[in-house]
């Protein structure tokens, strides 16, 4: 079994697309990907470590409702 790496901040939102988000709307300090009527805050950073990409993917899961496995996120 793999384990979570760091995410680049591009890769991650190309993953995020394939869910259906839209592309980043500039807002404030941070940039938001849009999904409906869900709304996901992007940090800045060109990098995502393991714990911001966790935590990401975690406001993912409580927005959706939704498991993301590791497995699966590797696919996208």
């Amino acid at each position: 079994m793999g384990k979570w790496n760091p995410c680049k901040r591009r890769d991650f939102i190309r993953k995020l697309r394939k869910f259906g988000f839209q592309r980043p709307e500039p807002g404030g300090r941070h940039h938001y990907m849009r999904y409906g009527t869900y709304t996901l805050t992007l940090p800045g950073n060109e990098e995502y470590s393991v714990s911001q990409l966790m935590l990401l993917l975690w406001e993912f899961e409580v927005g959706f409702n939704k498991y993301l496995s590791l497995a699966v996120w590797e696919r996208l």
